[in-house]
């Protein structure tokens, strides 16, 4: 695309939120418009009108991405909105280029002035063409919001509300002039994801007075975006809205969100006033609300969700309440932390795109939602960041911590398993739920440049002992205050997991016909599986660790030969039974235990994990009261009070993974060839269900699975698209081929299951 606009930034800073201006008039003698497609992107946030009326509901544009080698751009249409004579008006918010950015309290990380950029073309009737760009002929001027952050939330005034300035004929005190800042247009790309905007809006539950005398407004939802309001006092009076997700002894907790503030501030006009902070968002359940004129009504506030916006496409539900509530807040967990970037948390001075949170859900995500444009534009900057950082994966995407620095603890950024492994793990989890191979071909490179990075910091012996490892993060048994002191042995974790990486590349460069790299990491993959055995592998079988993380990932990885499987198999069943079948695992082995049971046929004391109440366990919050999956398994303790942990956050989906193995052994749908062309229909009954049901939009059409168990008859219902063939493999039964249509079957259910009959991911 031709640029003619520039980079402009206004000639006063107008309290991070100027607005800018353009008025012309149509070029006359060419007939009517017929077409108006306007360009737009910002070193911040943007939004824009014409002639007063929006282009769109999108949100935070441009979002976050490595603003340094890339700035995605929108387009509009907006040749309805076009007058005779028009006005362009942009307002500009701080977002994440000119906000704070991470728990070091800076911010304006990527430069110190915020920044328009605007390309408006028209097409008229005769084929001529119009151009209207940001360039130094533009007007800036103040708003009505006073402060605005991300983290910290937003301040409107409403007595400086005039909204003439997007119309034409506006000459407002206080407005100055532009001028173009330095900026590479090379830089700029489209979309490939899909824009923020509004998904859900929720009423107000309850409304109640805390113990300390706080009014305190309920939800009943922990969701990611904003409250909107309606409200009428006296000119000058400030109304006060913090926000947090959980109560502690019946006040606001407002501990786990370390400095973020999270408080909007409304000043009214005197009459009557609507309020919506469209530049900020906070994760949260409740809020308290101060200087409310008069008495607070439900009615008067309304809870905002805002997300990607993405297409659901899978859904899953069981005979149990509680399991279903669990998947629900799996759903809603997700949504909040997709917004434009997949994020460990929504709610305190971090939100950052952690690798290793995506690298555990991806395939979670990517059956719940169509995540494919949204994960694909993210694996961009991974490849950008990755690219610029000597092949180094970092922690988080885009990758602030080289900006910020990381703990001394910690040391350099150096590639680190699970966290890194994100580079390979998600673009393979989408080319199996789409079947599209061109996201393998796009990340080839990045994926095999991460392999080759690990494979040069491999110990002599051969195995990943060295440099920095999260391990198995969040381990239940690890002490709150290190999060990172786990039972799984650190290097077993990062050989595994480097053995499934390189084995994923071998097998990517297979299919896309790239013979010479298909050899280099199978040969690296069979370095690493040899050197695991040795290293880690006693002659009993018994693996370094000798805990349910370390059997979970060689099981499911498929690192060990067959005996050492069905022994780490029992060794694992040994062990959640030992544990009272509850939680033992952390980031690392979470998504992998309950497949590694029922793979070596222990699927009882995988349900036996599901199914468990007791803190540590996945039902355990439920209990509690969630509505999102938390960070911790203990985020709240069972006398009602936060985790003592510095990081605790009560929306963080990673451990929320297991919905992946609930669809496919609980739910009984699993993608036998990439994209759903082929399904194994295979539901697995268990922990006392009677019935559960599967659907998915896949590629081909949808797909849906429904089964109910009356004593121990099975009964199976199927629905497929014409072209889909699938395997019908019910326990105790031989496998049937079915093909497009419609199918009801029924068998016998036996009291165990061999091994090697239900569905697993690898």
């Amino acid at each position: 695309m031709n640029w003619n606009a520039r980079m402009i930034a206004p000639d006063a800073a107008f309290d991070g939120a100027p607005l800018l201006r353009r008025e012309f008039a149509l070029e006359e003698g060419h007939g009517a418009v017929t077409a108006a497609t306007l360009t737009l992107t910002a070193r911040g946030i943007v939004e824009a009108w014409v002639n007063g009326r929006p282009v769109a509901d999108d949100l935070l544009t441009p979002g976050w991405s490595s603003y340094q080698w890339r700035l995605r751009y929108a387009t509009y249409d907006v040749a309805p909105l076009l007058e005779g004579t028009s006005v362009l008006a942009l307002a500009l918010g701080k977002g994440w280029f000119g906000g704070r950015l991470g728990w070091a309290g800076g911010g304006s990380y990527y430069g110190d002035e915020l920044g328009a950029f605007a390309q408006l073309e028209v097409t008229f009737a005769d084929g001529a063409t119009q151009l209207v760009v940001t360039d130094e002929s533009w007007a800036s001027g103040p708003s009505a919001v006073l402060a605005n952050d991300l983290y910290d939330g937003q301040t409107i005034d409403a007595r400086l509300r005039d909204d003439s300035w997007k119309r034409a004929g506006f000459s407002g005190a206080g407005w100055t002039g532009v001028h173009a800042v330095e900026f590479d247009t090379a830089t700029l790309q489209p979309y490939i994801g899909p824009k923020v905007r509004r998904w859900a809006a929720l009423p107000v539950h309850e409304i109640t007075t805390s113990p300390s005398g706080k009014t305190l407004v309920d939800f009943g939802q922990n969701l990611v975006g904003w409250i909107k309001l309606r409200v009428q006092g006296p000119a000058g009076t400030e109304v006060t809205i913090r926000h947090a997700e959980v109560l502690e002894h019946g006040e606001l907790g407002i501990r786990p969100l370390r400095s973020a503030k999270a408080t909007d501030r409304y000043i009214l006009s005197g009459g009557v006033d609507e309020f919506e902070p469209t530049f900020t968002f906070h994760g949260f359940r409740y809020a308290e609300v101060s200087g409310w004129p008069g008495e607070l009504k439900a009615e008067d506030l309304t809870a905002v969700a805002i997300s990607s916006e993405l297409q659901r496409i899978g859904e899953f539900r069981t005979s149990d309440p509680l399991l279903n509530q669990l998947h629900e807040n799996v759903v809603w967990g997700m949504r909040g932390n997709f917004v434009d970037v997949p994020t460990d948390c929504p709610q305190r001075d971090e939100r950052l795109g952690w690798t290793g949170d995506i690298a555990a859900f991806a395939p979670t995500a990517a059956f719940l939602y169509d995540v494919d444009g949204f994960l694909s534009d993210w694996l961009v900057d991974l490849a950008l960041e990755q690219e610029h950082h000597d092949g180094i994966v970092g922690y988080v995407i885009p990758d602030i911590l080289t900006m910020i620095g990381v703990p001394e603890e910690i040391g350099p950024i150096e590639s680190t398993a699970v966290w890194s492994d994100a580079a390979v793990w998600v673009p393979w989890a989408l080319y199996e739920a789409y079947g599209d191979e061109d996201v393998l071909r796009r990340q080839f490179d990045s994926m095999a440049s991460h392999v080759r990075r690990v494979h040069s910091r491999l110990s002599p012996a051969g195995v990943w002992d060295g440099d920095f490892q999260f391990g198995d993060w969040l381990d239940p048994d690890a002490p709150p205050e290190d999060p990172a002191r786990a039972k799984a042995d650190k290097g077993v974790v990062a050989t595994a997991s480097a053995y499934r990486s390189a084995s994923l590349v071998a097998e990517t460069a297979r299919l896309l016909g790239r013979t010479a790299e298909q050899q280099e990491f199978e040969s690296i993959a069979a370095g690493l599986r040899t050197a695991f055995n040795a290293e880690y592998v006693a002659a009993d079988g018994t693996i370094r660790s000798d805990c349910t993380t370390v059997y979970s990932l060689a099981i499911v990885f498929g690192i060990l030969d067959s005996a050492e499987e069905t022994f780490a198999g029992n060794r694992l069943a040994e062990l959640a039974a030992e544990a009272g079948y509850r939680i033992s695992t952390g980031f690392a082995g979470t998504p992998f235990i309950t497949d590694a049971l029922s793979r070596t046929a222990h699927v009882d004391d995988a349900y036996n994990l599901l199914l468990e109440r007791e803190e540590p366990s996945w039902l355990y919050p439920v209990t509690m009261g969630a509505t999102t999956i938390w960070e911790r398994w203990d985020s709240m303790l069972p006398d009602g009070t936060i985790n003592p942990g510095e990081m605790t956050s009560f929306n963080h989906y990673a451990l929320g993974a297991v919905a992946d193995w609930m669809h496919r052994v609980i739910g009984g749908l699993a993608p036998l060839a990439p994209g759903y062309s082929s399904v194994l229909i295979a539901p697995v009954p268990g922990g006392g269900l009677t019935e559960a049901e599967t659907s998915l939009l896949s590629p081909h059409g949808p797909i849906a699975v429904r089964w109910n168990l009356h004593g121990d008859e099975l009964t199976v219902e199927a629905e497929l698209p014409t072209g889909v063939d699938a395997v019908l493999r019910l326990p105790g039964a031989p496998d049937q081929r079915l093909s497009g249509g419609s199918f009801r079957v029924s068998a016998t259910v036996p009291t165990s299951l061999p091994a090697g009959e239900l569905p697993s991911r690898g």
